[in-house]
């Protein structure tokens, strides 16, 4: 049972208004705001058509705070999933955008792109982009690289550069509400011209014809027309206002300038809007429009409440004491003043009071290493590969996460790990999600079964049924041969239900010439036999029966109950619907256009506690909101972990273009010189480069905070010297090795 402590039992005084709640890693705001749903659905204040509204960061945590709210409302004697919402923003902006789809022109059955088919779109643009242009980006190049060099770069490194402009610029474009239709207006007017931004514009125009052609959006348009429907539509925004009088916003610190403006319209000029976040664990800017000032400048209005939670029961004082060292020293006596920011330094994190019913761990198990031996990055996957063996025999029930700042990284520690036999879990590293992996498998059979007469979707279930099966190249090649002469029946109740002697199976001669195919055959027939059964029992029956066959761990069982809930209650609301529909609904499931439902690539959650003893690789990134009891963090190096000092080189800065540019900051400075109506504010080539940089390692030390304070108790810290040995270690973490010098406080 989780018990309050003082400063949480605080914030459950709120009434109404705005509040914001400055929450440091580990201090349980999550938990905090489900209470604080739940105890303002127990004073009963909310009339029947009205519902609390949780915005939360991402789908993982819309099922925590719907369980968490349910147990806490359950424990007061209330009946749960009655009113409240929990949507992340492309959920809320979905339920929005759905109420009045004709006001902004769009289909009643509009699509939503997923990131992949964006991402195909994009790489489809930028080539055709580099062919009409061939030589447009020629001045931006190295002039020193020599003739053979140069059509290497320009076959082979433009293309993924023009993506990334494509990417960043389409996304900030539409954040800011920028059309394509309102920026080539204002491009024909310019004194002098913005290549940059004109390439731009030409794929942002390009992007959205192709979106247009699918009668479809994609997420980013997605929030930015929920934003029009309630600006252009005053009695839907009365309407929402009424269904939501409450608004409570999780992780704030990531939120978007959309996304701000969507909720300040729904609270309105005195509505009830409570914000919880830290910008000190604000990691995703770089990627996304996301930007933790939009929260410290809400925290500084003078009309909202000012809360704080700094008491964290995760770790040791020891990690307490490095964490809030990290921000002490950016704030007073980093080497870039522009950079002292990155941090703030309230609230810093405090230990549990005594007698707490949470504590932190003895402050005797605290373990800190830092490692400031050079090692190459080979050296540096077998040291942390060594240590793991070294301890895990002994702590089989302990939990450990090694933590990369990327995922080749961490992919070079799986593969050593899988070489020594050592149990490890690297799913957060996997491009395809449970989710659509298993909404794709069972799909598959629902087409199927809604259409038995047809040999390519057979042929395609065959495949699904053996993807175990399909381990190296021989093996799949058998079952490409197999597929294939299924797909060739001209009738296929000769091979599932053969009558009168017509067996397609017994006419392949595989008994003889392939037995152990002639049995897999025999016992697919069996199987596909008794899945025919099964369509006359209710939809979520059939995917729950489908599932027992077809997943074999636990997580995918796991959605396969969601996927069957999810098209219970879609059978319910369309009760025309059969398996042709019922399927394609999971197709869009598996294509991620469910995504704003509550589906992610984390799927059902992840709770370390289930995984001691085994060695738990992920990005740094990924690991936000997560914890450990030993923590490895690998590649704390100035170029993974930047500080804007001199001899730091940058990700974005690509070696092949001329003066160190980044390329992407550069286009997104001359969009912003194109809207920008101030004739003060004016594109200067190299400047937006500098700031990149500052942005970047404001970034990175976050980041360093984010992943020091996933540990419980143990953290070591490695460095390597990058793969042209010109690399050292990053500057924050030769202060924290001086600060536990000082302190005395390494264990050896």
């Amino acid at each position: 049972m989780f018990i309050l402590r003082q400063k949480q039992q605080e914030i459950l005084t709120y009434t109404h208004g705005k509040m914001g709640i400055s929450a440091v890693p580990g201090s349980g705001k999550t938990w905090t705001l489900s209470f604080l749903a739940a105890e303002l659905l127990k004073r009963r204040i909310l009339q029947d058509d009205q519902e609390i509204l949780i915005v939360t960061l991402i789908n993982s945590a819309v099922d925590n705070f719907y369980f968490r709210i349910s147990s806490f409302i359950e424990a007061r004697g209330l009946i749960p999933n009655i009113g409240y919402r929990v949507r992340t923003l492309h959920g809320l902006a979905h339920d929005i955008v759905r109420e009045r789809p004709e006001l902004l022109r769009l289909d009643t059955k509009f699509q939503i792109i997923d990131e992949r088919e964006s991402e195909s779109i994009r790489d489809g643009i930028a080539q055709a982009w580099l062919k009409s242009h061939p030589n447009e980006l020629d001045s931006f190049l190295d002039p020193l690289m020599d003739a053979t060099k140069r059509d290497w770069v320009q076959r082979e490194k433009l293309q993924e550069l023009v993506k990334e402009v494509a990417l960043n610029f389409i996304r900030f474009a539409k954040d800011h509400r920028h059309t394509p239709e309102h920026l080539k207006e204002l491009i024909h007017s310019l004194p002098v011209p913005l290549p940059l931004a004109e390439m731009g514009l030409e794929m942002y125009e390009n992007y959205q014809n192709a979106l247009i052609y699918r009668g479809a959006v994609d997420f980013d348009d997605l929030i930015r027309l929920a934003l029009l429907a309630l600006e252009w539509d005053p009695s839907l925004l009365v309407r929402l206002r009424h269904r939501w009088p409450y608004i409570l916003e999780d992780e704030a610190q990531d939120s978007s300038l959309l996304q701000e403006e969507i909720l300040k319209l729904l609270s309105g000029e005195k509505g009830n809007w409570v914000r919880v976040g830290d910008p000190n664990q604000a990691i995703y800017e770089t990627f996304t429009t996301a930007n933790p000032e939009y929260l410290r400048r809400f925290l500084k209005q003078p009309d909202v409440i000012q809360k704080e939670l700094p008491n964290s029961g995760r770790s040791t004082l020891g990690l307490i004491n490095l964490a809030n060292y990290l921000v002490q020293w950016s704030n007073e006596a980093h080497p870039v003043e522009e950079i002292r920011n990155s941090l703030q330094s309230s609230p810093k994190i405090e230990p549990t009071p005594v007698e707490d019913p949470q504590p932190n761990p003895p402050d005797a198990e605290t373990y800190i290493h830092i490692e400031l031996r050079r090692y190459t990055p080979a050296e540096e996957i077998q040291a942390v590969a060594d240590s793991l063996e070294r301890w895990l025999p002994d702590h089989q029930q302990s939990t450990v996460a090694v933590l990369a700042p990327r995922n080749l990284r961490a992919f070079d520690l799986v593969d050593e790990l899988r070489k020594r036999n050592l149990p490890y879990y690297d799913d957060f590293l996997r491009s395809s999600s449970t989710t659509r992996f298993s909404a794709g498998t069972l799909g598959h059979i629902l087409r199927y079964l809604a259409d038995p007469g047809s040999s390519s979707k057979l042929a395609m279930v065959y495949k699904v049924w053996k993807r175990d099966t399909r381990q190296n190249e021989v093996e799949n090649a058998n079952v490409e041969v197999v597929a294939e002469l299924l797909r060739k029946i001209q009738y296929i109740e000769e091979f599932i239900w053969p009558v009168n002697g017509k067996d397609w199976l017994e006419n392949t001669n595989y008994a003889i010439s392939a037995p152990v195919t002639f049995q897999q055959l025999l016992l697919f027939r069996q199987i596909v036999r008794r899945w025919q059964h099964l369509v006359l029992l209710p939809i979520d029956q059939i995917v729950l029966t489908l599932a027992q066959d077809l997943l074999t761990n636990q997580s995918e069982l796991a959605i396969a109950h969601k996927l069957s809930v999810l098209l219970s209650r879609a059978q319910i609301i369309h009760p025309g619907w059969r398996l042709t529909e019922l399927s394609d609904e999971l197709v869009v499931i598996a294509k991620n256009e469910r995504r704003f439902l509550g589906f992610s690539d984390s799927d059902s959650g992840f709770e370390p506690e289930k995984y001691k003893g085994k060695v738990i690789v992920s990005t740094m990134h990924k690991a936000k909101g997560l914890e450990w009891e030993r923590v490895y963090l690998m590649s704390v190096n100035n170029y993974d972990f930047p500080s804007g000092v001199q001899g730091d080189k940058y990700i974005s800065e690509k070696w092949f273009i001329r003066d160190n540019l980044n390329i992407a900051a550069e286009s997104l400075a001359q969009l912003d010189a194109l809207v920008s109506s101030d004739e003060y504010h004016w594109y200067q080539e190299g400047i937006p480069t500098l700031q990149a940089r500052l942005d970047y390692a404001r970034e990175r030390l976050r980041l360093l905070y984010v992943a020091i304070t996933r540990a419980k108790k143990e953290l070591i810290i490695t460095w390597n010297n990058g793969r042209k040995n010109e690399c050292r270690p990053a500057f924050p973490l030769v202060e924290l090795y001086s600060f536990l010098e000082k302190q005395g406080s390494e264990n050896q």
